[in-house]
């Protein structure tokens, strides 16, 4: 069965793991991502956390992106509104690919677990090497 818009709004606890593969550091982030209904089939996604990169310093680390629900899956966009890439909420399921420059995004979204979910976004190219997995719970 296909998640939908409803499924996802609200507060989700969010621990995220980064393997920067050409740095050869790992990095953790500890937050929160708030999807908030927009319109009949819209979601405002706001991630906000603390991201620590190897032995470095706490930082805050913001994302905000616009998910668009329709008959066929989910079309993210940045929050600029230029388009970022489309998946289907359910499973395990490969998300379309992003092309950066030269470097290539790839995702997998796994909601076989559900409430409990996660994605995985592996990056390669010339200037970027890293996996980051994001796992996600819901608050309340």
């Amino acid at each position: 069965m296909m998640l939908g818009r409803d499924d996802f709004a609200g507060r989700w606890r969010l621990e995220r793991r980064i393997d920067d593969r050409l740095s050869g550091q790992e990095g953790r982030l500890s937050g929160e991502a708030m999807l908030t209904p927009e319109g009949d089939d819209a979601l405002a996604y706001a991630e906000m956390g603390q991201l620590r990169l190897g032995g470095g310093p706490p930082m805050e680390a913001v994302r905000r992106y616009r998910w668009v629900f329709g008959p066929t899956g989910v079309s993210v966009s940045f929050d600029d509104g230029r388009p970022f890439h489309r998946f289907v909420p359910e499973g395990h399921i490969a998300g379309t690919d992003h092309p950066c420059g030269a470097d290539l995004y790839r995702v997998r979204y796994d909601f076989t677990r559900w409430p409990r979910w996660q994605a995985v976004w592996e990056v390669r190219g010339p200037r970027k090497d890293y996996v980051s997995v994001s796992h996600y719970s819901p608050i309340g």
